[in-house]
């Protein structure tokens, strides 16, 4: 049995649900301050995910935006008006949203995956060739926001502060059109996979075939990471034991699937079939409290939830990992490589605890 230094998970990963009123709405629960916010309407169908975080910050009064289904720049407020961005607070408990359908429409709903780091915008992390403008850590659960400018230099190195070697790394270019560029650890600093496109990963030189290491992760010259001038946000995550974890199975296309030892129930999951242009699919334990589990989004996608069970999108979260219940390419590819991250549900107690403990 494995054990964790984390009491409860919900201090530092929580998904909150919540249905839109149609004017600014205080959304309380969350159980901790977030630091990075991801929001998602349930409901509508054409409304892109929204995600906001306390280390980039505001622009015109509201929370800078990106979208995981876009290559598009950061959106922010330019003409007073709060369309593009939604989010205007962030509290000790939540967040507050403002009226768009991307946030907070009447009698809509939506999901919000939240994530805590070091609270606030943090600071300038000297690690690598490139000073980050901000970094925030969260080192006790494994995440960290950096923000940093680009140089065009290949082997440049951003310093995310984590004190241990990153698993996955997700960096965006704020300034300009371009693909969320994704370092996994179960396919190496060859290759990358894109947050808002379905395809399958690509034998690329974006992490200038360099693996991260305890202190920096190191990128090319590429505009998508490294563009002279240009603003980027890169979100860095930790396996550890008892609360994340960061790995890949291989699909056998059977009905009755692989399973994937995780050490801990999860809350969250997110798959990707790394062989195939399938979509990336969240699973969450809010959205979907009982074994089978089918509600899921797609962070490459604006389309609103699956809502219908059917076996081509089953996955069950159990004591100490997910069971695959899908036959299908998306989730159970005979021979091919998928990529998941997830983190688990909370526990109670002192240090050292079993993470099994549910």
């Amino acid at each position: 049995m494995a054990y964790t230094t984390i009491n409860k998970s919900t201090e530092h990963f929580n998904t909150k649900l919540y249905t839109g009123t149609g004017s600014s709405h205080a959304i309380t629960g969350v159980g901790f301050q977030p630091d990075w916010v991801w929001i998602k309407s349930r409901s509508l169908s054409n409304e892109d995910h929204k995600l906001h975080d306390s280390v980039r910050g505001t622009n015109g009064g509201y929370y800078e935006s990106l979208r995981s289904n876009s290559d598009v720049a950061s959106d922010v407020v330019t003409d007073g008006s709060a369309d593009n961005t939604g989010m205007s607070a962030i509290g000790s408990d939540g967040f507050t949203v403002v009226s768009n359908g991307s946030h907070n429409q009447s009698s809509a709903t939506y999901a919000s995956w939240n994530w805590k780091a070091g609270g606030g915008q943090g600071s300038s992390n000297t690690d690598g060739s490139i000073n980050t403008t901000h970094t925030s850590v969260n080192t006790t659960a494994g995440f960290s926001i950096s923000t940093y400018t680009g140089n065009a230099t290949a082997g440049a190195t951003i310093g995310h502060g984590l004190g241990t070697t990153p698993s996955m790394i997700m960096v965006k270019n704020r300034s300009a059109t371009g693909s969320w560029r994704v370092y996994h650890k179960s396919l190496g600093a060859n290759y990358l996979i894109q947050l808002n496109l379905n395809g399958a990963a690509l034998d690329n030189t974006t992490w200038n075939d360099t693996a991260p290491t305890s202190s920096v992760f190191t990128i090319n010259s590429t505009s998508d990471v490294n563009a002279s001038g240009n603003e980027f946000v890169a979100y860095c995550f930790a396996e550890k034991t008892g609360y994340s974890k960061f790995g890949s199975y291989v699909g056998n296309a059977n009905a009755d699937a692989t399973f994937i030892y995780t050490g801990f129930k999860p809350a969250f999951v997110m798959i990707k079939n790394t062989e195939a242009s399938e979509h990336w699919r969240i699973y969450d334990n809010k959205r979907d409290p009982f074994n089978h589990m089918f509600r899921n989004l797609k962070p490459n996608e604006n389309s609103a939830e699956n809502t219908t069970d059917n076996a081509s999108e089953e996955i069950d979260f159990v004591s100490n990992g997910i069971k695959i219940r899908s036959n299908s390419q998306q989730l159970n590819g005979s021979g091919q490589n998928l990529i998941y991250m997830a983190f688990g549900q909370s526990l109670v107690g002192s240090n050292n605890v079993p993470c099994t403990a549910r």
